[in-house]
């Protein structure tokens, strides 16, 4: 099957490369160049992505010195082809963890809110056992709630695993299912609980849809046209989501836990967000961005953002995301103003999806 494989792309390549300029090369009939991607990053791509499905899609942006390139790749009959795509919508998953996070300070500098202050006085109810959650503790997953919510049976048979989990699921769990586990010193634990929540109650708030906040507030403040909440709502091409055996799936909706994890957006749209984080004057981004809590001497979080140490000790800021049926990851260094961003249509729920991750980091360090 390898070889087979190995003699199509061959083929392929003698066909599709023919209309290459001279100063252009391929690696599997993607086209880098001057005007594209680097040899290094061509095959980093190729590596990674040969062991996903046909009809997996990949866009990419590419921000060095704070200009952005794009460039698209697609695996179909067994060889990875470039395409234009930095237009085209995927679900990003838990990177929508930023952007609550994002509402959330923008809330704190309206005076709306106080990072330390408790959620309990936005719900005519007590949480279970008198418990107390705060802003920060949600944006920053210190508050000791687990990673799901215990009345969600989460089966990835079902397509849509999230969209029954309503408010009165989420109210009934604050009440009497609610337990936080923590040291006093508050461990970090990974929670789509907590930011779901964290959306749930700014949107209460701010009485407001979530995703109407979103508008409001970041879409259109940094001009990403094409980032909504709601597969029914995207207004430019939507990717088909896959299964990791390529089978198409259906979208995601995460219901009353909207915040961590709906919002479909394109790379276009997501550099323009990371763009916006190099202004020095943007003091809401600036804080998302500040340390609230450290894991590690290489890691630690700000609100919503995760910080990580680059091999040569830059600071990377990240969040990846993944969803039934799309897998992706942002890192971005806001010193040198370099960024990678990478959307897919690869599950996230299979063992491909690891390498949406190490193609994000590994295209990083060539920058």
């Amino acid at each position: 099957m390898k070889n087979s494989i190995l003699l199509l792309s061959f083929i392929l390549f003698l066909f599709f490369g023919c209309g290459n300029s001279q100063n252009n090369k391929t690696v599997n009939n993607q086209t880098v160049g001057k005007e594209s991607i680097t040899q290094a990053q061509s095959e980093l791509i190729f590596n990674h992505s040969k062991v996903f499905p046909n009809n997996t899609q990949l866009a990419f942006a590419f921000i060095e010195n704070g200009n952005v390139m794009y460039y698209g790749a697609e695996k179909r009959n067994d060889s990875i082809f470039t395409i234009q795509n930095h237009q085209n919508a995927f679900e990003i998953g838990s990177i929508t963890k930023v952007f609550t996070s994002t509402l959330l300070a923008d809330f704190v500098l309206e005076n709306k809110v106080q990072l330390d202050n408790p959620i309990n006085p936005y719900y005519n109810f007590e949480f279970n056992e008198g418990q107390e959650v705060t802003f920060k503790t949600l944006a920053n997953h210190t508050s000791g709630l687990a990673r799901m919510p215990s009345n969600l049976v989460f089966d990835i048979s079902n397509q849509d695993p999230f969209s029954s989990y309503d408010v009165d699921e989420l109210e009934y769990y604050l009440a009497n299912e609610m337990e936080l586990s923590f040291d006093e010193d508050g461990a970090y634990e990974y929670s789509n609980v907590g930011a779901g929540l964290l959306g749930h109650t700014l949107s209460k708030i701010g009485n407001k849809p979530l995703l109407q906040l979103f508008q409001e507030n970041i879409f259109s403040r940094y001009h990403m046209s094409n980032s909504t909440i709601g597969s029914d709502k995207v207004s430019t091409f939507l990717v088909q989501g896959q299964s990791s055996e390529g089978r198409p799936v259906k979208n995601w909706n995460l219901a009353s836990l909207s915040g961590a994890g709906d919002i479909i957006s394109t790379a276009e749209d997501l550099s323009k967000f990371v763009i916006a984080q190099f202004q020095e004057d943007n003091k809401t981004l600036a804080l998302t961005r500040t340390v609230t809590h450290t894991m590690s001497d290489t890691s630690s979080i700000g609100l919503g953002w995760h910080m990580r140490k680059g091999s040569s000790g830059e600071n990377w800021i990240w969040h990846n995301g993944g969803t039934g049926g799309y897998t992706s990851c942002l890192v971005m260094n806001t010193e040198n103003q370099n960024g990678v961003i990478v959307l897919s249509n690869v599950s996230a729920l299979g063992d491909p999806m690891i390498h949406i991750d190490q193609l994000c980091f590994g295209l990083m360090e060539t920058l």
